[in-house]
């Protein structure tokens, strides 16, 4: 049970809205980089002692879990869990229009509480409640589960409701509502009604509405996946919003040819807009012109993801990192046999926790490329399987090799779980020679030891479509370079052969599946594996750079503290 200090009301100035949210692995509200993502950036928030909290639904259904059988072919069930073991329930009642109906919600609350003792609040919506009906009860159970409907009731109670509940909860006095994707654009519509707003045909007054509404409101668009930004048909939006609702988000224009993008809506009604990387703020732009989109690229809290062999190491040699990880840019001092014990123990504890799940040895001499994402068409799991035979023959030439995947796809995603299957058929192919291990369930849990027990860390993303990417930036925190395709954030973090390699060398060229492949193959056998095999010193140095130079950078304080001055009101 999570013990839960009450946050002074007066304190909360930040409110965040995020559909998903990574807090334990215990706690199944996340399924992939943006709830990870929301986790870390409370977590940061609370380091820097911010006015903040965030608001998100309560999944108790969760995302799934994954099982894989033989073939690779996966199955999900239901991630059930109880808030009442991890969260402490709050009293008010509140209640949302949903398609015509009142549906009530109540909240529950987490906090995350630094180890300065500082505490930002987490709020989780909930409508399973007994003068709910049946169906009702059941709109915030599953993450991203269900029809269009449903995904619009869903982001109708974290928009309005969400407001309504810090309201009940004496939040008065919220100077910035943080709109994380399109998702929670509807907080606008509540917002609104503050104001005193609807369709009537006083545009002055609207648009005096409106103003109001864009000075408190900040967006970030974290996809350039078109499939990223909901698009709901007006006749749906009058079902289940209201007649009055559809009318207001025709008369402040974001009803473009019958339907309603929650994109344009957030963008209409903010002040400040950001994308999640230099290049993908500038694809933003593109994608929604007239709007200017400035860029803070993520980060990942350091002392979250650092294994716990290099927390001792860097306990050791750079005191107060946890507080300040701008102080990892010393690592350029930490010996290198220290760097090579602290990932060997890491790397050790990985291979272990493979074994018990799988009961698969993999050598510890191996070099291990890990390629751990969510399992969609655009990531590219199977790419560098895909000729099974070429990358066994470059393996016998240049030394030991072995792979490990992880990663779950979205239960509709057909493609994805195709993908999966063609990666577990190349597995069987490789056989022993080059051990390849697909680890199912991917979790929290896992992608920690995964970040941190990694000799290379591997992306392979179709241009232009990895809009940031945290898990490089994890791996980092542990010495673990990356070889990656220039996309999101590795055009800033990449400097070849120092904080890793690029898989290709023009990160505004299209994506090439053979060329791409090509160079992959080749960056390990020219590059890395000589490396790695060869010359212990200076693969030792490479890893020393991923900390110094991106992990002291790529992280949550830094990203947050851009935040407060590019963004919020403190």
């Amino acid at each position: 049970m999570t013990d839960a200090v009450p946050h002074p009301d007066e304190a909360l100035r930040i409110a965040a809205f995020t559909m998903e949210i990574g807090l334990e692995s215990d706690i199944p509200t996340y399924s992939g980089g943006l709830g990870i993502l929301a986790g870390d950036t409370a977590r940061a928030a609370a380091d820097l002692g911010l006015p903040f909290g965030v608001v998100t639904l309560v999944h108790r259904v969760g995302y799934f879990r994954q099982s894989l059988d033989e073939e690779g072919l996966q199955s999900e069930s239901p991630d059930l869990w109880s808030p009442e073991d991890h969260l402490r329930p709050l009293e008010p009642r509140v209640h949302v229009e949903v398609e015509g109906r009142h549906v009530s919600l109540r909240g529950w609350e987490y906090q995350v509480t630094s180890a300065n003792g500082r505490s930002v609040p987490v709020y989780l919506l909930d409508t399973d409640v007994e003068e709910n009906t049946g169906d009702d009860r059941r709109i915030t159970d599953e993450l991203y589960g269900g029809d269009k409907r449903r995904r619009l009731q869903q982001e109708l109670i974290l928009g309005r409701g969400g407001v309504k509940l810090l309201r009940a909860l004496g939040h008065d006095r919220i100077e910035t509502f943080h709109m994380n994707e399109g998702h929670s654009a509807f907080l606008v519509m509540e917002l609104l009604s503050e104001e005193g707003a609807d369709a009537t045909d006083d545009p002055a007054a609207l648009e005096r509405a409106v103003e109001a509404v864009r000075r408190r409101c900040v967006f970030t668009t974290h996809t350039p996946v078109p499939e990223g930004h909901d698009r709901f048909s007006l006749p749906l939006i009058r079902e289940v919003v209201g007649a009055p609702g559809a009318d207001l988000l025709e008369a402040v224009g974001c009803a473009e040819a019958d339907e309603v993008n929650l994109t344009h809506v957030a963008l209409r009604f903010s002040r400040f807009t950001n994308g999640v990387a230099f290049r993908h703020a500038r694809l933003s732009a593109e994608m929604f012109p007239g709007h200017r989109i400035h860029a803070i690229t993520n980060g990942v809290h350091a002392a979250t993801w650092t294994g716990d062999s290099f927390q001792r190491l860097f306990d050791r040699h750079l005191p107060g990192w946890r507080q300040d990880p701008f102080l990892l840019r010393h690592a350029v001092a930490i010996p290198l046999d220290e760097i090579r014990k602290a990932h060997g123990e890491a790397k050790a504890t990985l291979l272990k926790e493979v074994e018990r799940r799988t009961g698969r040895t993999l050598a510890q001499d191996r070099l291990t490329l890990v390629f751990a994402r969510r399992a969609t068409p655009y990531k590219r799991a199977d790419l560098p399987v895909s000729r099974p035979e070429q990358l066994l023959e470059m393996a016998r030439r240049t030394g030991g090799l072995q792979i490990l995947y992880a990663g779950k796809a979205h239960p509709n995603d057909e493609a994805g779980k195709e993908m999966i299957r063609l990666v577990v058929r190349a597995g069987q192919q490789l056989g022993h020679e080059l051990p390849l291990v697909y680890l199912e369930d991917y979790d929290m849990e896992l992608a920690r030891l995964l970040v941190s027990g990694a000799d290379v860390w591997l992306n392979k993303p179709r241009k232009p479509l990895e809009a940031s990417g945290t898990s490089g930036m994890k791996a980092a925190l542990n010495g673990v370079p990356c070889l990656s395709i220039l996309d999101g954030w590795w055009i800033e973090g990449h400097v070849e052969g120092i904080t890793g390699w690029a898989i290709d060398q023009g990160w505004e060229i299209p994506s090439d599946d053979e060329a791409e492949l090509l160079s992959l193959v080749q960056k390990l056998e020219r590059s890395i594996l000589p490396l790695y095999h060869r010359d212990p010193d200076g693969w030792a140095r490479v890893m020393r750079f991923a900390v110094a130079l991106n992990g002291s950078h790529f992280h949550t304080r830094r990203m947050m503290q851009e935040y407060v001055e590019r963004a919020y009101r403190v």
